[in-house]
Order: structure tokens, then sequence, then C-alpha cells
């Protein structure tokens, strides 16, 4: 199997150098992820423009966070369990209820568990989600329009466990705990 290595700054191209350094800015670092989609002279700044659409949508920041978490533990992505479990925390999740969120469900809260299950479903199944599972994401207020949204979210957070998933590159997160048996079964 290739070895794949984060690049650096200087093995970008200029523009991609540009996007490292508003990374760094923003940031205070460049996540290796987001370096790593500095390997194609497009990939950095399609990904990230398509990452900032998805802040025009229906979902607030802590429904985003819930998305990611869930997704990315469906895909069995630790890098972006990693990086989410610090988002979710910076956006208010507890510890509990981030362990909750990654194992597709939100006791804590109606909304955001009508949301993760079908968020869970949409990327187990491929696309075929329980029509019940869309049902009671509308029940619970969110419009049909909101679906869309969510895809759009599932699918930028595809992206990116896919991409970690085939380079492996180093996680430079704190690890996210393992979930307990029990999270998962509730």
């Amino acid at each position: 199997m290739a070895t794949f290595h984060v690049p650096t700054r200087d093995q970008v191209s200029a523009q991609n150098q540009q996007l490292f350094d508003n990374l760094q800015k923003g940031l205070g670092f460049v996540p290796n992820l987001y370096a790593t989609f500095g390997l194609s002279d497009n990939g950095l700044g399609a990904y990230l423009a398509f990452q900032q659409s998805q802040t025009k949508g229906i979902f607030k920041a802590k429904e985003r966070e819930a998305i990611n978490l869930v997704v990315s533990q469906a895909n069995n992505c630790v890098y972006c369990q990693a990086a989410h479990t610090a988002l979710g925390k910076l956006n208010g999740f507890s510890d509990e209820q981030i362990l909750q969120l990654r194992a597709g469900h939100a006791n804590f809260d109606p909304k955001l568990d009508a949301l993760v299950k079908l968020a869970k479903a949409i990327t187990e199944t491929k696309g075929h989600p329980d029509n019940q599972l869309i049902d009671q994401f509308v029940a619970v207020g969110y419009p049909q329009s909101a679906l869309v949204d969510l895809l759009l979210l599932i699918g930028d957070k595809i992206i990116s466990n896919y991409l970690h998933s085939i380079t492996q590159i180093p996680v430079d997160f704190p690890a996210a705990p393992a979930l307990p048996t029990e999270a998962v079964a509730a």
C-alpha cells in the first residue's frame, strides 16, 4: 500500500500555501487532514469552500457537530472522531452527550435525537434510511428542505472520512474515547 505523508507548506502549490496561511491564522495550526487535501492543487480550496457553504444551511453549529460526530463514527474515521469530539466540546456538548451522538442517539434532546438517528441511517444504508426516521425528522420540526442540507453535511463528512481512511495520515487531535458498549446499544 502507498504511504501518504502530510505535505508541508513548501510542498504545496502557491494557492494552497495561501490557504495554509489562512488556516494557521484562524486555527493556530494546519490540521493534518486539511494539509492532506493540499496534495491536490484544487482539493483544499474546493473542500474549504464546500465546508464553508454548509454554515449557510438550516442547521446551527451544534447540529452540524452532531452530524459530524455520528457520520464520523458510522464511517469509523478516528481522525474525524477526534477532531469533532474536540469541536463538540467547544460547541457545548458534554463528554457523555458526545458519546451518545457518536452512537447515533441523543437522549438529552428529542430534536437532535431524530437528526442523528437519520444521519446515521443515511450513512450506514448509503442513502436508503427507513421512512419512519424521515417522518420523525419532520415531526420534530425540521422542514423537508432540511433533508437537502443534511445530505450536504453528510457528503462533506464522508469526503473527509474517506480521505483519512485511504491515507491514514497521523491524527493531530486528542484521541476520541472508545464508545462504551451501552452507548452503542442505547
